[in-house]
């Protein structure tokens, strides 16, 4: 982890303000599609209406609804073939890309993760939305690209890491 006053040109080497604020460029971002996704992960594990198969705010009556307008209705009947337990794997999917995320540990992997996640979800229950921009999936998607690009350079076990094998000989 760099901070202030350490960087890979040495210890004690003071960097310009524009060095640190492109270091920690996509910290923000983390820090919100992180939060986010383990909020939605968490939210939806702990509502016990989610997972069943019908019934209001059901996974499954979300993806009947959405079944038609989808862009990929295959997409939805796989879903559909049992609800419970896609919406498990959606649930501990954001999860896992939200702590993955949040800490920077195979920041890219969480990155993408949450951006396949995203498009898939954007592919079925917000494709309908109209115009397009009002759909929040698709944004979510687009925010992922840069941390999926980027990783996590700063306050993350992937950079912390990173620094451990370059101290070691």
């Amino acid at each position: 982890m760099h901070g202030y006053g350490m960087n890979s040109r040495g210890l004690g080497e003071v960097r310009s303000i524009r060095e640190l604020t492109r270091e920690h460029a996509l910290l923000p971002l983390r820090i919100f599609l992180g939060v986010t996704f383990l909020y939605a992960g968490l939210d939806k594990l702990t509502d016990s209406a989610f997972f069943r198969a019908t019934g209001p705010g059901s996974i499954g009556e979300t993806m009947h609804a959405a079944r038609d307008s989808a862009a990929i209705p295959a997409l939805v009947d796989l879903a559909l073939k049992s609800p419970g337990a896609f919406g498990h794997a959606i649930a501990l999917g954001e999860i896992a890309v939200g702590i993955g995320t949040l800490i920077g540990l195979w920041a890219r992997l969480a990155a993408l993760g949450g951006a396949l996640i995203s498009l898939s979800l954007w592919l079925t229950v917000s494709w309908q939305v109209r115009p397009y921009y009002f759909g929040n999936d698709l944004a979510y998607l687009m925010a992922w690209l840069p941390l999926v690009l980027g990783g996590a350079a700063s306050f993350s076990v992937d950079a912390f890491l990173a620094s451990r094998r370059r101290r070691i000989p």
